[in-house]
């Protein structure tokens, strides 16, 4: 008889895993125990050698859903010939040590509870909205500390009923020590306001309460795993109006949840990785190419969804509640988070009613969420991932490094779509998605955000990485926190985030290229590409008339533009709709502004380029959101349209001669956006050759889906190997991540 102690590292907490070595351990007729503790589990096992190797074979064959095992620490002990296998409570017998067991994140119900809530035989179960178990359901946002347990969760004040508690106790049950594990006799219950008043009806009769008034055109708040929704009847239009008038919203696109994917294909195109997102665990809202004719198989969705570009949000329904309300609603929903501008998801029903006044109705239950954690987002790009917003589902995220860093680090990030980071051991933990700290509410949620982990992990950080930028809320943060300090330049970041999910080292040829950011000597840069940690080249910079109102105003950077080539008398005679949108004094002041420098700060930026590109082909003179002008241009792109802009270089300056054209030809919005497109393919793709290195794509410019595949796919053809991110944010949300790897590269910090 032989006995081996384990130590498990990696994803092992609250997704069934105790369970799992459990049974494996009867299978092979085994002894021991295994147990949770503050790093992970632990499992001491006994029996015939052969038996134990096909343990350990089945160890990493057989795992859970959710389960991931980073490493494992093995170590022969003498055999103590007991007569069972167990599994015993949980240990905190580490008290000298940081924790570092992983919080699981959030999961969609799976397929076993989702047929549970639906057989009419199952008298626990059906018609349950807070259905799960050890495969699915909450976690990160209920989770206060670890271990994983219920008494360190919100679930702490439901006291299991009988049938649950035997549930829980089973070892060889689904729902063993499933810690949100409850059911209609002891667990959260539904409530239905109106404003703020609370409907008096039963719970049996909410559901489809709820149904009925999405159908009659009303704006409800729906509590879900990791915040509140704003939903409304997507084919409605006069609801849909309203509900972008409320939140002061005018085009941005808003998610589409639907019943199933059947539904999705009556007005999306889904090809099977697309699919396979969409029915994933993870249930993320995945950006989809709207068909050109929505089919008359279902009903049809609002125009007013996503207006004026060929793309569209969907994501299916991931909790019990979700399905039960599809149960009774046949049409699909709007699915936008509920919060007010850059505040952050809104967790708490009070706040609705503070904060969403507009709101009809709210469906509220009574399980606290303590971390806020919102949907999801991603597409695919050249049939790999590509992550906008890495959130419910995927985070808290850990990236394994080939080596333990000596000291721990927090990287803070930047100040739009935040997210920090976490260097401990051998790992990076990336937390979800914070969003843009723009507002008092935000700067909160990152505050508590870093305290959240802090009392995970018992982190206390000898070393903070922030941004360059000395406005952003996260570098002035830092800098009060009394601690060592290392400053990464933001677009540098950007290549190291690529570099960090691949655990590259060494030199690469990097584009970086986005909306702005703070480069040397205070100017903007946006559109650099690194040698190494060397910026070598950059796009001429161009003046934004009005500072931070050229980001709400495409038109003042082409106005910009054509000053460079133009005198005022000039531009003034020109039969242009951006040069008509201005009266002819508001030229001649931006004019002034032009010649004196005055609040007009110089950019090197690509997406202010797609902005130039959108006002001199006027599809947008101002635009709501951050990247409007990308997916407007996006949506114009034809593929039969092979030509580029001109362009030189010239000591490292990339001049692409856009206005000299425009002002040469009369072109159509489509050849102009298509021909913008294409110079971008052909400057990196030119580059990549002169410079004969690997190459790293990164930066929110590349959530451009045309421009990333047609780079992706010529680089291929000349056989340029690449690199850009499919399981981390590739745009400002992966700012921290960047600056941690840059803080582990460089040791002599």
């Amino acid at each position: 008889m032989r006995r081996y102690k384990y130590l498990i590292k990696g994803q092992v907490q609250g997704v069934g895993f105790r369970p799992f070595i459990y049974k494996l351990a009867l299978n092979f007729a085994l002894v021991g125990f295994v147990k949770n503790d503050i790093n992970g589990v632990e499992i001491e096992a006994e029996g015939e050698q052969k038996d134990i190797e096909l343990f350990e074979e089945s160890l990493h064959s057989k795992l859970p859903p959710l389960a991931r095992i980073d490493d494992i620490q093995k170590t022969e002990i003498k055999p103590l010939h007991e007569n069972s296998f167990d599994i015993i409570q949980s240990s905190d017998n580490s008290k000298n040590s940081y924790k570092s067991a992983l919080i699981p994140p959030d999961t969609a119900i799976c397929h076993e509870c989702l047929t549970d809530i639906k057989d009419e035989k199952n008298k626990k179960y059906h018609n349950y909205f807070a259905t799960n178990c050890t495969n699915c359901g909450p976690r990160y946002s209920i989770i206060k500390t670890v271990p994983y347990d219920r008494k360190n969760t919100s679930m702490q004040k439901f006291k299991m009923c009988k049938s649950c508690k035997e549930e829980y106790t089973n070892q060889l049950n689904r729902r063993y020590h499933a810690q949100p594990i409850s059911c209609n006799n002891c667990g959260p219950e539904l409530s239905l306001f109106r404003g703020e008043q609370k409907v008096n009806i039963a719970q049996k009769d909410i559901v489809q309460k709820v149904a009925s008034l999405i159908e009659e055109g009303n704006i409800l708040a729906l509590k879900g795993i990791g915040g509140f929704h704003i939903i409304c009847d997507a084919t409605n239009d006069e609801a849909v109006k309203k509900l972008r008038e409320f939140k002061h919203r005018p085009t941005k696109p808003f998610a589409v949840m639907c019943r199933d994917m059947e539904q999705i294909k009556n007005f999306a195109c889904v090809n099977d990785k697309e699919e396979k997102l969409l029915t994933s665990k993870e249930a993320p809202i995945v950006i989809l190419k709207k068909l050109t004719c929505q089919s008359n198989l279902d009903v049809k969705i609002s125009s007013l969804l996503a207006p004026n570009i060929d793309a569209i949000g969907c994501i299916l329904p991931y909790t019990a509640l979700h399905h039960l309300l599809f149960v009774h609603l046949q049409n699909p929903i709007v699915a936008t988070s509920a919060n007010l501008g850059d505040e952050p998801i809104i967790i708490s029903v009070e706040d609705i009613f503070k904060k969403l006044p507009f709101v009809d109705f709210t469906l509220d239950f009574d399980r606290e969420i303590i971390n806020g954690v919102d949907d999801s987002l991603i597409q695919i790009v050249d049939s790999k991932t590509q992550i906008l917003r890495l959130s419910r589902g995927f985070c808290p995220k850990a990236i394994k490094l080939p080596f333990k860093s000596e000291k721990k680090i927090l990287a803070v990030g930047a100040n739009a779509k935040n997210s920090i980071a976490f260097v401990m051991d051998d790992k990076i933990i990336i937390s979800p998605y914070i969003g843009d700290l723009d507002s008092m509410e935000a700067f909160g949620f990152f505050e508590r955000t870093i305290e959240t982990f802090k009392r995970f992990y018992d982190f206390e950080p000898d070393v903070i990485v922030h941004d360059r930028h000395p406005d952003y809320e996260t570098t002035k943060w830092a800098k009060k926190q009394n601690k060592k300090l290392l400053e990464v330049q933001h677009h540098l970041a950007h290549i190291y985030a690529c570099k960090a999910e691949f655990g590259l080292s060494g030199d690469y040829l990097g584009f970086s290229f986005d909306g702005t950011g703070y480069g040397d000597e205070g100017t903007l840069w946006g559109g650099e590409i690194f040698v190494g940690d060397k910026r070598k080249y950059s796009f001429k910079q161009i003046k934004l008339l009005g500072g931070a109102k050229a980001i709400k105003e495409p038109r003042r950077v082409a106005l910009s533009m054509l000053f460079d080539e133009l005198s005022l008398e000039e531009v003034l005679k020109l039969e242009l709709d951006l040069v008509k949108s201005f009266s002819k004094d508001e030229i001649k002041i931006l004019h002034q502004s032009y010649i004196k420098n005055l609040n007009a700060p110089k950019s090197s930026s690509v997406g202010r380029l797609f902005d130039a590109i959108a006002s001199f082909s006027n599809i947008a003179q101002s635009v709501s959101y951050e990247g409007e002008s990308g997916l407007l241009c996006e949506s114009y792109y034809d593929k039969n349209i092979k030509k580029c802009f001109e362009y030189g270089i010239e000591d490292g300056e990339i001049d692409i001669k856009i206005t000299e054209y425009m002002l040469k030809s009369k072109s159509g919005k489509k050849e102009l956006n298509s021909m913008f497109i294409n110079t971008l393919v052909k400057i990196i793709v030119d580059i990549s050759k002169r410079e004969k290195l690997d190459v790293i794509l990164s930066g929110g410019v590349f959530q451009n889906k045309t421009l990333m595949e047609l780079t992706c796919q010529e680089l291929k053809q000349e056989k340029i190997k690449h690199y850009f991110q499919q399981e981390t944010a590739i745009n400002d949300g992966g700012i921290a991540l960047g600056q941690a790897y840059y803080a582990l590269s460089h040791s002599e910090f």
